[in-house]
């Protein structure tokens, strides 16, 4: 007999303050002096998912550019790495426009 849990026994815990919305959009991300593409997964009121190579690490914090029409500005900061997938984000307090903008869209998107 196996005691060990059987994979499909583990459920992964769900950090996530708030419900994350489907969105497939551009992000660039000011580093230094170069500016890195990422492909966002997924948004919520405050953070998204990112598909980024190579990715940063946990802790990088960085200013990012949502391409929308007009361009969403967002200061993030890495908060999980999901190798071979993609970047967890998390995002400071939008301006007025910003929040209005991201509440707009947010609306607009089907629940993950």
């Amino acid at each position: 007999m196996d005691s060990q849990p059987n994979a499909s026994e583990f459920k992964r815990t769900d950090r996530r303050q708030f419900n994350r919305k489907q969105f497939r959009g551009k992000l660039e991300i000011e580093w230094g002096s170069t500016t890195l593409a990422g492909t966002v997964l997924d948004i919520g009121p405050g953070g998204l998912f990112v598909e980024l190579t190579p990715p940063l690490w946990v802790g990088a914090t960085f200013r990012a550019h949502l391409i929308l029409n007009p361009i969403l500005e967002l200061d993030c900061t890495v908060r999980r790495v999901e190798p071979g997938r993609g970047i967890a984000l998390s995002f400071g307090e939008l301006e007025a426009s910003g929040k209005a903008q991201l509440e707009l869209l947010l609306a607009s998107l089907p629940q993950v």
